[in-house]
């Protein structure tokens, strides 16, 4: 496995993982109250932006040539931890 597939596949994880625990937190809000709810709809909006966003960049990164590799790795990783800071930011609130 290359260095570039090491990179991919950890990055398909954490962003895998990330949205897992989205699809929990969206089942917990379920039984919240309808205020709750409310704001909860908001938040999970911007998280899934978030998530889009990261997903997109992700798609990008697979296919980057050797020329655009570094550049594309620090994009991707600002994306993924803008999705991360939210994430958490998110949890916080409910």
């Amino acid at each position: 496995m290359t260095h570039h597939d090491a990179y991919i596949a950890k990055m398909k994880s954490q962003l895998d993982e990330l949205n897992a625990h989205m699809t929990k937190l969206d089942a917990q809000a379920k039984s919240a109250s309808e205020e709750v709810r409310a704001t909860y709809q908001a938040e999970m909006n911007k998280l899934r932006e978030c998530s889009a966003a990261a997903l997109a960049k992700f798609e990008e990164i697979k296919v980057a040539s050797e020329a655009s590799w570094k550049t594309m790795v620090t994009e991707m990783e600002k994306v993924r931890d803008a999705f991360t800071s939210s994430f958490a930011f998110f949890k916080t609130k409910l």
